[in-house]
């Protein structure tokens, strides 16, 4: 449009000069050709726009937004209209405690308090897509600045707003899904009637203060030392009842051999074992005795 407008003073300047005295005049033709030529070729330029991909059109024409959104790819278009893209991508916006970690430079966490009294600050990430079909909403309602004035402050508002129901510790631990869960559902409609589109939400880090985290790391502490004693005195138990069942096995066994045992029987294993060293080949046994009693071995080993 811009080469349009330029073709369009230099004819000026050319009927300008037709109407000049000699010698000026005689350039007025050549110059209005020039003219022309360059206002041709700037509306025949500004006819044709091309929509990188990822990103939609919204036309504006005098003033008024156009309902009809341009996809990527090209198009031809009328020449005076204005055409803003939206990038209809994934997009994230993260607002972190860490140094150049979220959108904005330093310590940009919410920091909340919760139902207990206590400051929290929490860092969150927002993934979330602007709606194609919307964007002309967005440009007419919002403008392209819907970062600023919608996907920033409504997510802080639904931390802020969700966070007061629940206390420190539990937002820390045991209600941290829970607490996910609302401040998603909060964003969605919020982003719903705005034209965007809430992907997912990622509460990153909850950090506490630190007389808070010191109790918790207390408490942790004396919970692992309380289920170390637990294992320590089961394995005491497992090791008292051990000795006890052998001990039990040792007192039947003596008892087995002192109600058990005849002298029969004796006579009958110490005659076996002298029948055992009498066929060693390392033995010279020599048997001496008789009688009722055991008989006397004598060896040379």
């Amino acid at each position: 449009m811009f080469i349009a407008i330029l073709g369009v003073i230099v004819l000026v300047v050319g009927i300008v000069l037709k109407r000049s005295p000699e010698p000026a005049s005689h350039f007025s033709s050549t110059i209005s050709i020039v003219g022309g030529a360059m206002v041709v070729i700037g509306l025949l330029l500004s006819s044709f726009k091309v929509i990188e991909p990822g990103k939609v059109g919204v036309q504006v024409l005098f003033g008024k937004v156009q309902d009809h959104i341009l996809e990527s790819g090209l198009h031809i278009v009328n020449p005076v209209v204005e055409i803003t893209t939206f990038d209809v991508r994934l997009q994230t916006y993260t607002m972190s405690a860490v140094h150049d970690e979220g959108s904005k430079e330093g310590d940009d966490a919410i920091r909340v308090l919760s139902s207990d009294g206590l400051e929290v600050a929490i860092d969150l990430s927002v993934q979330y897509k602007v709606n194609a079909d919307k964007a002309p909403f967005i440009m007419q309602n919002i403008g392209e600045d819907y970062l600023e004035k919608i996907v920033r402050p409504v997510s802080r508002t639904a931390i802020r707003d969700n966070a007061v129901n629940y206390a420190a510790v539990d937002l820390y631990s045991t209600k941290r899904q829970e607490f996910q869960d609302r401040i998603n559902r909060f964003i969605t409609a919020n982003f719903a009637k705005r034209g965007l589109e809430l992907q997912q939400i990622l509460v990153r880090n909850i950090t506490l203060p630190a007389s808070v985290r010191a109790s918790i790391e207390s408490k942790i502490n004396a919970e692992q030392d309380a289920q170390k004693m637990q294992f320590v005195l089961q394995k005491e138990k497992q090791e008292a009842e051990r000795k006890r069942v052998e001990a039990q096995g040792i007192a039947d066994y003596q008892k087995i051999l002192s109600t058990g045992l005849s002298d029969k029987q004796l006579q009958y294993e110490a005659i076996k074992a002298q029948i055992a060293i009498a066929t060693s080949p390392n033995a010279k046994v020599i048997i001496m005795g008789g009688g009722k009693g055991n008989p006397i071995m004598l060896s040379d080993k």
